[in-house]
């Protein structure tokens, strides 16, 4: 396939980056050979602008970037927001719910180039020191009244397992809740995910006809696997996700984007 005809997207933790948040030569590569002949290449992260800058900028993209799980689309060369999606006020109920019902959660507050902290663990810790962020603590009251793109709540596996269950039981439902790693369970504007970010993007850049290839490991990227014209999964991949897919290759750490991009030149 002529590589000018297609558009990628990918997630990055667990599918792009390796486990331990690095990028495969052979993956730079084959991107760059990908970009050389004409391709469009960006990606879908559940990563505020914040923490995927620095792998934007390595990447070299040139197009804007999904971020925040779907809710935003975001031009690094550009530093500004193009689209995004706030979440209902109602959401500050929730997290006060949240934190009566469990008051070990770390939740964050996602608001464009800002993290708040109203309720912080070790979990939370541990994700904001992995990419450097610093933290604006706050309480609930100081949180800003719009503005919000994403909160994120924090916890061990099996404490997350339980607050899912809560959650998915519980009238908190105007959002939409997505689980995009063992620790993390995520509450995004009501019927926004990566697959909406996707299609906005699609429509800022005018390429509607481009050949469309969404590649993730993760719940969080299930919709827009199912979506693209080819979805993509990682052998590393949750279950539902790799049956969704259209296509499985290897594990993060052994090549996946290169041996996606070696298939569309394939077909």
């Amino acid at each position: 396939m002529d590589f000018s005809q297609v558009i990628i997207m990918t997630d990055l933790d667990g599918t792009l980056l390796t486990d331990d948040k690095q990028i495969l030569p052979q993956d730079l590569a084959a991107i760059e050979r990908f970009r050389a002949g004409g391709g469009m290449f960006t990606v879908a992260t559940g990563r505020g602008c914040g923490m995927a800058r620095g792998i934007v900028k390595k990447l070299g993209i040139d197009i804007p970037a999904v971020v925040f799980n779907g809710a935003a689309v975001y031009d690094f060369e550009e530093e500004k927001f193009v689209w995004q999606c706030e979440i209902g006020m109602h959401a500050r109920d929730y997290i006060s719910k949240l934190h009566e019902q469990f008051p070990d959660l770390g939740i964050e507050v996602l608001h464009e180039q800002t993290i708040y902290t109203p309720f912080i663990n070790q979990t939370e810790l541990d994700h904001l020191a992995l990419e450097g962020i610093p933290p604006h603590p706050c309480t609930i009251d100081e949180l800003p009244d719009s503005g919000w793109l994403k909160v994120l709540l924090a916890h061990e596996p099996e404490r997350m397992d339980e607050i899912q269950r809560y959650i998915e039981a519980s009238d908190m439902q105007q959002a939409q809740w997505v689980r995009s790693a063992p620790v993390y369970y995520e509450c995004l504007p009501e019927g926004v995910d990566k697959s909406m970010g996707f299609k906005q993007l699609i429509k800022i850049l005018g390429a509607e006809n481009k050949f469309t290839v969404a590649s993730g490991d993760y719940m969080n990227d299930l919709a827009m696997i199912q979506k693209a014209d080819l979805g993509v999964a990682v052998a590393s991949a949750q279950e539902a996700v790799r049956a969704a897919a259209d296509l499985v290759v290897c594990d993060n750490n052994s090549g996946a984007m290169a041996q996606i991009i070696d298939y569309i030149e394939g077909l």
